[in-house]
């Protein structure tokens, strides 16, 4: 007997949370808030006005708008049409924004009153582009297309097909041309089974406050757990510490995801305002790359439940995170795979042992079947299913996840490996440094030698001098960095992470 191939279909997962939960709250921002059923019903309305635009099941639609409603609700009108989302850095410039649009092949941009002007000028370059403007008109409380009628008859989607591609999210293009990676529905499905799994699901009284960028997969991928869950979540345009934090002591914020650099200003500004974070806030899901372990420390002593995770875009936001029971006793330990990811560290083709470092290899239903007419760079990523991420880490004996940091941020100095992280983390002991990044830099002799890059608190006078002298302490001779800058502030990305390829350029 043949089997056939058939595809699984789910219920479209906001009908089904509006069908369940019509009153409850499902999303608020400063000074709006939807009930699940009125949620349901801005996606259905604004697909009526998509369809009018000729955007339809397989279509590529590229999205240019701050967080907020107009984001959000045209993330689920595209999912009722079958459309492909693709979502762009609002941080690019206008060539690379170009650029993308044309390799995606994209048919239709959508932005926001925030970008309309780079809106206008995309759409000179690219005439053959369709374009809409989405506005939140604040009497009505609705989001819709600027001057484009409904279609009431627009054929849509009552059930989502968990094989079918739900966004292409490029990545940062840290090693050359950026890459478009295939999010499915499936990956977003699994994604979510496997954090509530692991994080605990509590329907009646979870929020998650979302101040990621929703251009990340971080950020998309909440707006998912919104729906599948049920759960409320609460959307800010930017991160603001002060408005973070007084989010999560006066609306009952259960859950927020963060990068260390965004934790340790909620902490100043909370320090500064003499405050301490509610028992409702149950999980703080760190992460960006390693933390510092003195952040970590940090909140350990203030009773904050953070909960380390690591991820990327091609396992569809998280794919190990620390369980909160673990967050003590394995500190500094990213912790177990979610369920549905299988985890391996190998190094030269080979998988290495416990407390052995390599690079950290990703499986699962959770994990990206590839980039986007990209075959060569599939192959060389995913094989037999494996995906190489292209960081470094090492399992412990009890098989925790231990990331040590990106290889291509490795420096390699007279034969030895050297991790930037390692060395950021001792420069971010000192109660005087704020934020610390290293690098490599050629060198003759060495091949490479670390260099650091230093912010210091305000305030403090400490130089360069102590702060090696201080390192030279606690690092092996060759790790310590052969000079230390002091500089206004570090390049970071829209998330907040920190772009080690941009160090060099503040010599």
């Amino acid at each position: 007997m043949n089997k056939t191939e058939e595809t699984t279909n789910l219920p479209n997962w906001l009908q089904r949370s509006a069908d369940n939960t019509p009153q409850k709250i499902a999303i608020s921002t400063p000074e709006i808030e939807w009930t699940f059923a009125e949620f349901n019903q801005q996606a259905i309305q604004l697909a009526q006005q998509l369809a009018t635009l000729g955007i339809q099941q397989g279509s590529r639609v590229a999205l240019l708008a701050s967080n907020g409603l107009p984001f959000v609700v045209c993330v689920h009108a595209l999912i009722r049409l079958g459309a492909i989302l693709v979502p762009l850095n609002v941080r690019l410039t206008l060539d690379e924004q170009l650029w993308l649009l044309q390799d995606v092949e994209a048919m239709a941009l959508l932005s926001d009153e925030h970008y309309a002007e780079r809106a206008t000028e995309i759409q000179q370059s690219l005439p053959t582009l369709a374009e809409g403007r989405l506005q939140l008109e604040r009497a009505t409380q609705q989001v819709s297309l600027l001057n484009v009628p409904h279609d009431p008859d627009a054929p849509l989607l009552d059930e989502i097909e968990l094989e079918a591609t739900q966004a292409i999210m490029y990545t940062s293009g840290t090693t050359g041309t950026p890459k478009g990676v295939i999010i499915t529905y499936k990956m977003q499905w699994w994604n979510a089974v496997g954090s509530a799994l692991n994080l605990g699901h509590q329907a009646d009284t979870d929020c998650w406050l979302l101040c990621m960028p929703l251009f990340h997969i971080g950020g998309l991928s909440i707006l998912m757990k919104n729906v599948i869950y049920g759960i409320r979540i609460i959307v800010y345009e930017k991160f603001d510490a002060r408005l973070i934090n007084q989010a999560i002591r006066e609306q009952g914020v259960s859950i927020i995801s963060v990068v260390a650099i965004m934790l340790q200003r909620m902490l100043a500004e909370l320090d500064a305002s003499q405050q301490r974070y509610p028992a409702t806030l149950r999980c703080v899901l760190l992460g960006g790359g390693p933390a510092p372990r003195p952040l970590l420390e940090d909140c350990a002593s203030r009773n904050v439940p953070v909960v380390q995770t690591y991820g990327l875009t091609e396992s569809c936001s998280q794919a190990v995170t620390l369980s909160p029971a673990d967050a003590l006793r394995k500190l500094g330990s990213a912790g177990r795979p979610l369920l549905p990811v299988q985890l391996r560290i190998m190094d030269e083709g080979v998988v290495v042992g416990p407390t052995q470092p390599g690079v950290i290899c990703l499986k699962g239903p959770s994990i990206t079947t590839g980039y986007d007419h990209r075959p060569d760079a599939t192959a060389a990523t995913i094989q037999d299913g494996w995906l190489a991420t292209g960081d470094v880490g090492y399992l412990d004996n009890e098989g925790y996840l231990y990331v040590l940091d990106r290889r291509n941020d490795l420096i390699i100095s007279g034969g030895e490996n050297i991790y930037p992280a390692e060395i950021e983390a001792t420069l971010l002991a000192h109660i005087e440094v704020e934020e610390a990044g290293v690098c490599g830099q050629p060198d003759a002799k060495w091949g490479q030698v670390p260099i650091a890059f230093v912010c210091l608190r305000p305030g403090s006078q400490i130089t360069s001098t102590e702060l090696l002298a201080y390192a030279a302490q606690r690092l092996a001779r060759y790790k310590l960095p052969r000079a230390i800058h002091l500089v206004q502030q570090l390049p970071r990305n829209s998330s907040g992470k920190l772009l080690r390829r941009e160090l060099p350029k503040l010599l």
